[in-house]
């Protein structure tokens, strides 16, 4: 029980893997004695889905922190900015039916009750436009920062869209020409276990056992170690959240010159939503729907009906798409044994709002911070760990939920199924009539890093037309002096970001060195 852990054994490459053996290498990995070692291994029979090409800002952070560059990052991955989400068709399908998600706090917005302010003062335009500068700033295609800025610094706050394909393959080379992480390309063939249930070492094809103290799974959707070696039990979420496939390609711009969208586009559909993605020298956009509710040929037709609408129907028909399948939810326990599942390997629900990146970097950052020392240290911090992450799943699931549950739409059996009070879990139904008389603050989520803040919550809620009534009660918190002053103030701002921000086209030109 008091044996140091030393080798880390991770097994399974793609993003997950990489940026698992990155974070761990940069932060305990030195030439002292308390050194650990980091192996990775992937194997080569293995190919990676290659979808996850959007990040959120935290991205930053986790790139500066394993010691990659932004310039090279960006250049390296075909990497863009995104600033949050814009979500069109979600509310009534109408011909004015979009709303943005920013990746910005509104300024004031723990100190007044903006949404009180807004109701009572700016009800005629959009919650995020009256709060916010973000959404102006995507609206017109802008970059998050002036090209003077340094790297990682902002303007707007910011994440990436990227390709997921090369962003493993530069996390690969930076790992081990950098970091020290040891690559072992083989297939696992066995894993060998002791008597307490502890895994001992995986087995390869080529290169035999290799030993570890620790072992992580980044083997994907399979999860050939938690799931499949120790039968931990997956919590399927179809009951909830009802996409289960997509339908994924890559669109060329209509010009080279193209601007860069600065956020997610998501566009519902009659059964689903489809994501559109802009990358400096294409578009990733696919179509992520229930099969319950739409076969894969009429899925299909709704995505190059989409894809038609910008580069024409004779283009849109040659394009190549390829389906993918998923099962939404997520493992009993992320963390069994010696055993710790880091990406789709612990779960996934499905594309929207980006998720599955970010728990990758919420789990490096936990177990980075509080690494284990020995199996009896090991013990404490996976139950820990095992808590804290049920209680980010669960509030995944109820945001990504909200979505659906608030929609108006009536127009095919998906959207009125999602509202079905049997789709929806207890909490989030509570939260929904909470919120008619109260707008979502601090106090409905406690934890200290909460996944999805409140102030997200009333990006959706106000954004799809949710209806809180205004109070009759006259405190400081109300449609104060200081919350329309912060109204006023935004204003103000957004003429001055919009004159002096370039376009994220113009931003990427000269981080690439295009003139």
């Amino acid at each position: 029980m008091n044996k140091p852990i030393k080798k880390i054994v991770i097994v399974g490459g793609g993003s997950a893997g990489w940026l698992t053996a990155g974070c761990i290498a940069a932060k305990h990995m030195s030439d002292s004695n308390g050194s650990i070692e980091v192996i990775l291994i992937e194997s080569p029979d293995v190919k990676s889905i290659g979808v996850g090409e959007g990040t959120w800002p935290s991205m930053r952070n986790t790139l500066e922190k394993i010691g990659i560059n932004e310039k090279q990052f960006i250049q390296e991955c075909d990497a863009s900015f995104k600033q949050g989400s814009k979500f069109i068709d979600w509310t009534t399908n109408d011909n004015n039916d979009s709303y943005y998600h920013p990746f910005m706090t509104p300024d004031g917005y723990n100190q007044v009750d903006l949404h009180q302010a807004w109701q009572a003062s700016q009800s005629n335009i959009s919650f995020a436009d009256a709060v916010n500068v973000q959404s102006h700033i995507c609206a017109a295609d802008l970059a998050p920062k002036q090209i003077a800025t340094p790297d990682y610094a902002a303007v707007t706050n910011y994440g990436y869209h990227l390709d997921a394909k090369k962003f493993a393959d530069l996390l690969s080379k930076h790992c081990t020409t950098k970091l020290n992480v040891n690559y072992v390309l083989d297939h696992m063939v066995n894993i060998i276990s002791e008597e307490d249930g502890d895994i001992t070492a995986i087995e390869t094809r080529n290169n035999g056992q290799i030993t570890g103290d620790l072992f992580i799974d980044c083997t994907g959707s399979a999860s050939l170690l938690l799931g499949k070696h120790y039968g931990v039990k997956f919590l399927e979420k179809k009951h909830i959240l009802f996409n289960d496939s997509a339908i994924a390609t890559q669109v060329p711009h209509p010009e080279n010159s193209s601007n860069i969208a600065s956020t997610t586009n998501s566009t519902a559909q009659s059964s689903g939503w489809i994501w559109d993605i802009a990358l400096p020298s294409r578009r990733g956009v696919g179509y992520t729907y229930s099969s319950k509710h739409i076969n894969d040929i009429d899925a299909e037709t709704e995505l190059r009906r989409y894809i038609a609408n910008s580069i024409g129907a004779e283009k849109a028909s040659t394009i190549e798409t390829r389906k993918i399948t998923f099962q939404p939810g997520h493992r009993e326990k992320f963390w069994y044994k010696n055993c710790l599942a880091i990406g789709m390997s612990s779960g996934f629900l499905e594309p929207l709002e980006a998720s599955a990146l970010a728990m990758v970097e919420l789990s490096c950052n936990m177990l980075t911070e509080e690494f284990p020392v020995n199996k009896q240290h090991m013990k404490i911090l996976a139950k820990r760990f095992n808590e804290r992450f049920t209680y980010r799943w669960e509030r995944t699931i109820e945001f990504l939920k909200l979505h659906y549950v608030i929609s108006k739409r009536t127009d095919s059996s998906y959207w009125v199924d999602n509202k079905l009070p049997s789709s929806i879990p207890d909490r989030l139904q509570e939260l929904l009539e909470l919120w008619q008389y109260q707008p979502p603050n601090r106090l409905d989520f406690i934890q200290n890093e909460e996944i999805f803040p409140s102030a997200s919550y009333q990006y959706i809620l106000y954004g799809m037309k949710f209806i809180t009534k205004p109070r009759a009660l006259d405190h400081k918190y109300g449609s104060s002096r200081f919350a329309i002053k912060m109204l006023h103030e935004n204003k103000i701002k957004i003429e001055k970001y919009k004159a002096r921000l370039p376009s994220n086209r113009e931003l990427i030109n000269a981080i690439l060195g295009n003139t």
